[in-house]
Order: C-alpha cells, then structure tokens, then sequence
C-alpha cells in the first residue's frame, strides 16, 4: 500500500509541475491588464500634458505587446505589457509630481 500511495503523490507532484509551467508559458492576461490600468491612471492623472514621452512609451509599448500576442508569442507579449507598465508608471509620477504645488 505504501509503494501505491507514494506513485500517487509523485504523479500529482508532476501534474500540478506540468500545469504551474504550462500556466507561465500562457497568454499574459494580467500583464497586459495591468499595462492598460497604468495607462489609464496616467492619462486620468493628466500626464497627456505633463508626461507626454512616457505615456507615449507605454502606449507603443502596449501595441507591441498587443501584436505579440495575437502572434501567440507569449514571452514577448508578456515582456513588452511589463515595459508599457513601466513607463507608464513612471508617465504618473511625473504627472503626480506636476500636479504638486
């Protein structure tokens, strides 16, 4: 019995590797969310004006990623949605900072 039970837990070990891998090499949904969240807040918080280059960034940033992704290059769409969050946090500092008196 003990030989039955230790094959058991090795084989889901090994499914729930497979399936957290499989999950990583996935489509990244929440990259690309957060990249249009962060777009979003710049904007809202004027950075239109204030930060023009950074929100620009992220903006290209995030229409490459969005091409990778219909490419199905999951790795580069998932790169690209991380450096348009990037920027466009940096975009909603400066904007933050702008808006100080």
């Amino acid at each position: 019995m003990r030989t039955s039970l230790a094959g058991h837990g090795a084989a889901l070990i090994a499914t729930a590797l497979m399936w957290a891998l499989t999950a990583c090499a996935g489509a990244p949904v929440q990259e690309m969310s957060d990249a249009r969240q962060a777009i979003s807040a710049a904007r809202a918080a004027g950075a239109a004006e204030t930060a023009p280059e950074p929100l620009a960034q992220a903006t290209e940033l995030l229409a490459s990623a969005e091409q990778a992704l219909q490419r199905h290059d999951y790795p580069t769409a998932r790169r690209q949605a991380e450096k348009a969050r990037a920027q466009a946090v940096t975009a909603l500092n400066l904007a933050s900072k702008a808006a100080q008196p």
